[in-house]
Order: C-alpha cells, then structure tokens, then sequence
C-alpha cells in the first residue's frame, strides 16, 4: 500500500478488463460504496478518453491532465517552458485546477493525447504529479481504457489492487488473464481480483471455465437498474440500492477494500 506524506495509506485501485464488460459502471459503483465510508476521500480518475466514469458520476469535464500536456508541449516548441522547477510548479498548479470535486470524491480526467512524438519528460512530470496528488485520499480509482500498460504509461507506475472486470464471454476472461500476466511486470501490484459481471444466474456462472491463475472475487447480475440509469445519463452516485451495489460491495469486502 502507499502511504501518503500524513502518514495516510492510500490504496489505488485500477479496473481493467476487455471492451464493453461494464468496467465503467463497475468503477462508479466502486467510487460510490468508498465514498459512502466515514472520513474517507476518494479520487476518481478516468483514464478512458471517452469520459465514461465522468458521464457516470455525472460530473462534466472542463479541463483534462492531456489538455495540460499539449499546452506545456507547445511552449516547450516555442521555447517558453521556462526551467524544470517553473515547470514542476506550473504543472502541478493545472493538475490541481484540472481536479473536480464533489463532497470527498474528487474527480480527474486524463485525456486523450493530441499532440504526436515523444516528450517521455514531460509524461515524466505529470506522472510524478499524479503521484503526489493522490497520496492526499484513501482511495484512488481508475477506470482503465482497457490494459494495464496505459495506467502505467500515462496515470502511475504503482496500484495496490488491481481489479479485473470479465463478462461470461471466453474473450472477455482470456484478456483478464492477459492483463494480470502483463500488470506483473508493468506495474506493481499487492492485490488481484476478478468480478464476473452481467452474469445471468448461477446456472451461467457453473458452466464458466475460468482460468486457474485468476482469484474470483464473486459475481454481478444483470441489473435493469444499471440499464437505466446508462439510458438516461443519470449519476450513479445518486443509484438507489440494487443487485448491483450489493454484489459489488460483497466482492469489495473479500477485496479487502470494504
């Protein structure tokens, strides 16, 4: 776990799994049970560039950390970037500005990147931002845009629970099972789980071959709630109890999060 400068320790939770498996609602269903805990913080952080978790906690995005990153690129271009500690200084005041807040969850969008070629440096700083903003919550949770290698790439080069999302599909528990085998080396990680999510019964969930190598943490089943509330764009954090919230927070709790 990381331990912030107060002593606090932040545990940083990066959800992963393939394309459409419902790691975006699982995310904000996540943010909500953390938030709901007394005297917790939560950061919630989207790193998929469609802002899924954004328009799942209903919060609107004004400014993206990439958005910072193209403009600081350009005065590097044009030769006004200044030296490394006006940088530091400069970036880790946006990254701040960049933050949205709702009561103890603060939200932060990553981006999609714009500008072409490499600036390692710069990726460099924003990480080591990020870094250091997070140490100030409990708990951090990023919605990934799919693998581990971009959390890492982009976001932070540590998470202490990485938490795979896979449908029933077999596609679906392959690419888990990639991601945790990728993640080893990519990132550091003290914890990994798998939620099986939409799963119609347990008659569905006996007939799954799950792959040896990844711990199941439990299953979510289809919640006509989740539907709707994806229907009409309507903040998660305002879901009344259901299914969906119960089973996660059962899976959270053998997590070790809950």
């Amino acid at each position: 776990m990381t331990a912030g400068s107060t002593g606090k320790t932040t545990r940083v939770i990066a959800v992963c799994g393939k394309g459409g498996v419902g790691k975006t609602s699982v995310s904000a269903v996540l943010t909500r049970l953390l938030s709901n805990l007394p005297d917790k913080k939560v950061l919630a952080v989207d790193a998929d560039p469609a802002f899924g978790l954004a328009g799942a906690l209903g919060i609107a995005v004004s400014r993206t950390v990439d958005q910072i990153r193209n403009r600081l690129i350009e005065r590097i271009q044009q030769g006004r970037a200044g030296d490394r500690r006006e940088i530091i200084a400069g970036l880790d005041y946006e990254v701040l500005e960049a933050l949205e807040e709702r009561r103890n969850i603060a939200f932060l969008a990553i981006g999609r990147p714009e500008l072409e070629g490499c600036y390692c440096q710069v990726n460099q700083f924003l990480k080591e931002i990020i870094a250091s903003v997070h140490k100030a919550f409990d708990y951090v949770v990023i919605d990934g845009e799919a693998g581990i290698e971009q959390v890492n790439r982009r976001v932070m080069e540590k998470v202490t629970h990485l938490l795979l999302v896979s449908d029933a599909s077999a596609k679906g528990l392959r690419v888990a099972e990639t991601i945790q085998i990728v993640a080893a080396r990519a990132v550091g990680y003290e914890h990994s789980g798998l939620i099986l999510n939409r799963l119609r019964g347990r008659d569905e969930q006996a007939r799954l071959r799950l792959p040896e190598t990844l711990k199941v943490l439990g299953w979510i089943s289809e919640d006509d709630m989740v539907r709707d509330f994806d229907i009409a764009g309507s903040s998660f954090l305002n879901m009344p109890d259901g299914p969906m919230i119960q089973s996660l927070g059962v899976c959270l709790s053998r997590f070790g999060l809950l």
